[in-house]
């Protein structure tokens, strides 16, 4: 049995806790069901339940959001066009979210569908260690898709071209 203030009471009769509660003007509340003897405090049940509550919310809010972006390719892509897409690509990861990569066939292409795996495999080593790819190329009807995740590490940013690399010391001596 634990007090309103935290002390230790020891071990006591339920009818006993119960009447302390009362004249306390509080609630006993079972908060150790599975220990033997169970442990019970005295408290205020409706503010424990607010601050449960509270420290629930709390910890919700500090968890991550992400989204799934798409990316949409073609089997026959320019490489011209597969650039914009890979640069948005990367953006979207570094931004924190996820990437739906999908390699979309029509009519004859679905009898290739190495040509939108190879594609896929592309994408994994330009992407490098910005996006890791989660799982393998999937075939669903006329769509194959590979999600990436953004990578746990952080990628260095690359220097500015106006911003001159620094030389070694024994350059300079």
């Amino acid at each position: 049995m634990i007090d309103a203030e935290g002390g230790q009471l020891g071990v006591i009769l339920t009818e006993e806790a119960q009447r302390l509660a009362r004249e306390a003007g509080l609630d006993l509340v079972e908060v150790a069901p599975e220990a033997r003897p169970p442990v019970c405090r005295i408290m205020d049940f409706g503010k424990f339940l607010y601050a449960q509550k509270k420290k629930a919310h709390e910890s919700k809010r500090k968890q991550k959001q992400f989204q799934i972006k798409e990316v949409k390719f073609r089997p026959n892509i320019d490489d011209h066009d597969y650039g914009v897409k890979l640069r948005n690509a990367r953006r979207f990861l570094e931004e924190g979210d996820k990437v739906k990569a999908t390699v979309q066939f029509r009519g004859r292409e679905m009898s290739k569908p190495d040509l939108g795996l190879s594609l896929l495999k592309k994408l994994i080593v330009d992407l490098g260690e910005q996006g890791v790819a989660e799982g393998n190329p999937e075939m669903a009807g006329n769509r194959m898709h590979l999600v990436f995740g953004p990578s746990k590490k952080p990628v260095p940013a690359k220097r500015p071209a106006s911003v001159p690399a620094e030389r070694p010391a024994a350059e300079n001596a």
